[in-house]
């Protein structure tokens, strides 16, 4: 198999000369900035991540500022991105590599595991790409390369199949080119042997040693067992605000969306009258009530299906919220992008009422 393997080397490394996209991290491959651009790109597409990328590597240009800013300054850096978790550890780790390892990344992806938010794939990625050492980083384009190229129908979400590609490809890492290796086959699983949809076979470099091709069953893999069906969840938002000002309230530190700010709601589909008593109740004194119009927000397990309210209340402090305004909101306040579709309600001015 690996003699078979083998013939994978040469085509791939000169397609990816030739058609590799310039990237920003692919470009100045630092530690740091593999390592941010990987975190980032976990369940997010490239074109997403790049205005992301920058405004990081801007505001945080190293691993001293990751590990000395506010957590309200990278929440905001990354909102948008979902998953805020994964900005939480990267800030966990940030701390631990200056007290630990002089600021600077180690190389050793067993000592790299060892960071929170950083596992098996993520540590292979930095220690190939930045560092050059011949260790696998094998993500879903990649195994499903490897299942097309032998035809292997076995179910990519085991860990005995990634094992064994993580083997493979370990075994396969030319010298010198460790990191050109590892983005050639991450490059040729989002650009040609794509997930959704026919692959682009016409264009690949592997077309003459592809099983799958040859038998005809390249879209018939890989195979994955069937995620299990998100649970919905039914929700009313509202938009509460005195005209200049718009309240928001902290979710509990654990669970989904942990520690964010968002906009107060409601359990079901409510009603005007529902709405009002619910801000009545809560001191505000409320002068409108108008629908926002229905939205969904889907996460990993769950879907929330929302309706929405612009609720307008007289001015006066208010309990159980914050207040802040447009500007603050920009500058400091990171909303989940799970209420982008009633945040340009009050923040564009919108509003009803």
């Amino acid at each position: 198999m690996m003699d078979y393997l083998d013939g994978i080397i040469k085509p791939l490394l000169d397609w990816y000369e030739r058609n590799a996209r310039s990237l920003p991290w692919r470009d100045d491959p630092t530690p740091y900035r593999v390592w941010v651009s990987e975190i980032m790109l976990q369940q997010t597409r490239v074109k997403t991540v790049r205005p992301y990328f920058d405004r990081f590597m801007r505001e945080l240009p190293n691993i001293h500022a990751l590990a000395n800013a506010t957590e309200s300054q990278i929440l905001k850096l990354w909102e948008g991105l979902g998953y805020y978790n994964r900005v939480r550890n990267m800030q966990k780790a940030a701390c631990i590599v200056e007290l630990e390892h002089g600021g600077e990344l180690p190389s050793s992806p067993s000592e790299l595991e060892k960071l929170p938010g950083i596992g098996a794939y993520t540590a292979g990625a930095i220690a190939s790409i930045a560092f050059g050492l011949p260790h696998p980083a094998v993500d879903g384009n990649v195994l499903r390369v490897f299942a097309r190229l032998k035809a292997d129908n076995c179910d990519i979400a085991l860990p005995g199949t990634k094992k064994q590609v993580e083997d493979e490809v370990r075994q396969m890492m030319p010298k010198g080119q460790a990191g050109d290796f590892t983005q050639a086959l991450m490059e040729l699983g989002a650009m040609v042997c794509l997930p959704n949809g026919a692959p682009l076979c016409g264009v690949c470099p592997l077309i003459h040693i592809c099983e799958a091709k040859a038998a005809g069953i390249q879209l018939e893999l890989p195979v994955k067992k069937p995620k299990a069906k998100r649970r919905k969840v039914k929700r009313t938002i509202l938009l509460i605000t005195d005209g200049q000002r718009l309240a928001l309230q902290k979710r509990q530190d654990k669970g989904l969306l942990a520690g964010l700010w968002e906009l107060p709601s409601m359990d079901g589909f409510c009603d005007n009258e529902e709405v009002r008593r619910w801000a009545m109740d809560r001191g505000l004194q409320v002068e409108s009530i108008a629908p926002v119009g229905a939205t969904k927000h889907i996460f990993t397990h769950v879907e929330w299906l929302m309706q929405g309210f612009y609720v307008k209340v007289k001015k006066g402090k208010h309990a159980g919220f914050i207040w802040p305004s447009r500007v603050e909101i920009l500058e400091k306040y990171a909303v989940p992008s799970a209420f982008a579709a009633y945040m340009p309600f009050f923040m564009g001015g919108k509003g009803n009422g």
